[in-house]
C-alpha cells in the first residue's frame, strides 16, 4: 500500500487496494450499479477522484453490456509454454464453436515470464462475458478473486469439489476409467507388472489416473510396487527420466502405462537409449491419442480424449452459463482405448 501511495493509481486493482474492495466493486461503483453501499461508492470515487483515474473503457465492466468475448486462461509451462498439442486441439474445438455463437476468444496465460497473472484484472480490462480456464488449478494464485466476482468460470480436466466460489463449472474426462481400461487390456495380453509414468502430482488428472490404476491392481490381485510409479509432469522430458529411473531398479516392468502421449514419447527414447525396445522388452499405453501417436516407433497404443468434442462442449457450457444463468455443474466425458502397436502379448504369465 506505501508503495501505490507513493504512484498514481493506474489500474482496477490499484484503486480496489486504496479503497480497501474488491475489483469487482470498483467496477460495479464505474459502471454505476445499484448493488452497492452508499458508504462504499462514495468512497470509491473519491479515491477514483483523488487519483485522478480514468477507466479504459473497454475495462467498463465485469457485468455489464456484452462484450461477447471469451476469456481463455492456460498454464504457462516453461518447457512447452502455450504450444501444447493437447491444448491446441481444445483451443480449436473451443475457439471454432465460439465463432460459430458469434463470440470471440481473448487467451492469457496463467504466467509470465515467471510472475503470476492478475487473473480478474486481465478479465475486467478485456471485458469479457466468462472465462474457461485449462491446466489452472484452485491454489493457482489470484484465482479467489476470480472465482467470488460474478463472471461464470468454467474449468477443463478439474472437478470442482474444493471450488473457492460459487459460479464454477467442470468439464473432464474420465481419467479413472482410463487408467482402468489401460490396465485391464494389458492384463489381458497377460502382463502382470505393469508401471505408471508422469502426471503433476496434485492435479485431477494425475490422482485420478493414479487412483484407477491402484485400483484395477489391486482388482487382479497384482503388486503395487512403488518404485515402478515414477515421474512427475505431462511432458515428454519428465517421461524420459521416469523411465530412466524405473530402468534403474533391480527389476523392470513389463508395461507401463503413461499419464500422457509425450510421456510415452518420452519413455520410447529413454528405452532406445539404454538398448531396449518397446514393446520387446516393455510395452507402453499412452494417454491423449495426439496426431504425434501415428507416427512413432512404434505406433503408440493409447487413450484417447476427444478434444475437438470437449473444446465445442465447453463453449457450449460457457455460453449456456452466461445466457441462462447456469449450466450442469459437472460434465465427465468418457475415453475410449486405441490399440496400436506398442504392446504385445506374453505368452506366460509366470
Amino acid at each position: 500500500m506505501d508503495n501505490l501511495s507513493a504512484r498514481r493509481a493506474k489500474t482496477l486493482k490499484d484503486i480496489a487496494e486504496l479503497a480497501g474492495v474488491s475489483v469487482t466493486t470498483v467496477s460495479k461503483v464505474i459502471n454505476n450499479y445499484s448493488d452497492v453501499s452508499d458508504s462504499t461508492r462514495a468512497k470509491v470515487q473519491a479515491i477514483i477522484h483523488k487519483e485522478s483515474f480514468c477507466p479504459d473503457p473497454v475495462a467498463s465492466s465485469l457485468s455489464g453490456k456484452a462484450s461477447y468475448s471469451i476469456g481463455v486462461i492456460l498454464r504457462y509451462n516453461p518447457v512447452w509454454g502455450l504450444h501444447h498439442s493437447f491444448f491446441y486441439k481444445v483451443m480449436f474445438g473451443l475457439g471454432r464453436r465460439l465463432g460459430q455463437l458469434n463470440y470471440d476468444c481473448v487467451v492469457f496465460p496463467d504466467a509470465w515470464l515467471g510472475e503470476p497473472v492478475d487473473y480478474l484484472e486481465k478479465c475486467v480490462r478485456r471485458r469479457v462475458d466468462g472465462v474457461v480456464l485449462m491446466g489452472v488449478d484452485f491454489d493457482s494464485p489470484n484465482l479467489e478473486a476470480l472465482a467470488q466476482s460474478d463472471l461464470p468460470c468454467l474449468f477443463i480436466d478439474i472437478v470442482g469439489d474444493n471450488y473457492p466460489g460459487k459460479n464454477g463449472y467442470f468439464l473432464a474426462w474420465d481419467h479413472y476409467q482410463g487408467a482402468c481400461q489401460a490396465v485391464d487390456y494389458l492384463y489381458a495380453l497377460g502382463h502382470r507388472q505393469i508401471g505408471l509414468l508422469g502426471g503433476l502430482p496434485n492435479t485431477y488428472p494425475a490422482r485420478s489416473h493414479r487412483d484407477g490404476f491402484k485400483q484395477r491392481l489391486s482388482q487382479y490381485g497384482l503388486a503395487i510396487r512403488e518404485e515402478w510409479i515414477a515421474g512427475d509432469d505431462f511432458t515428454e522430458e519428465s517421461g524420459y527420466y521416469a523411465m530412466k529411473t524405473i530402468l534403474q531398479q533391480s527389476s523392470i516392468p513389463t508395461a507401463v502405462v503413461c499419464q500422457s502421449d509425450a510421456t510415452a514419447v518420452g519413455a520410447l527414447r529413454a528405452l532406445e537409449q539404454a538398448g531396449l525396445s518397446c514393446p520387446g522388452d516393455v510395452s507402453i499405453v499412452g494417454y491423449d491419442d495426439i496426431e504425434v501417436c501415428r507416427y512413432t516407433h512404434p505406433a503408440l497404443t493409447t487413450i484417447r480424449q476427444d478434444t475437438l468434442l470437449l473444446g465445442r462442449m465447453a463453449a457450449d457450457t460457457i455460453i449456456e452459463c452466461i445466457r441462462e444463468g447456469c449450466a450442469p455443474r459437472e460434465q465427465i466425458l468418457p475415453v475410449s482405448l486405441i490399440v496400436r502397436d506398442s504392446c504385445r502379448r506374453i505368452e506366460s504369465n509366470a
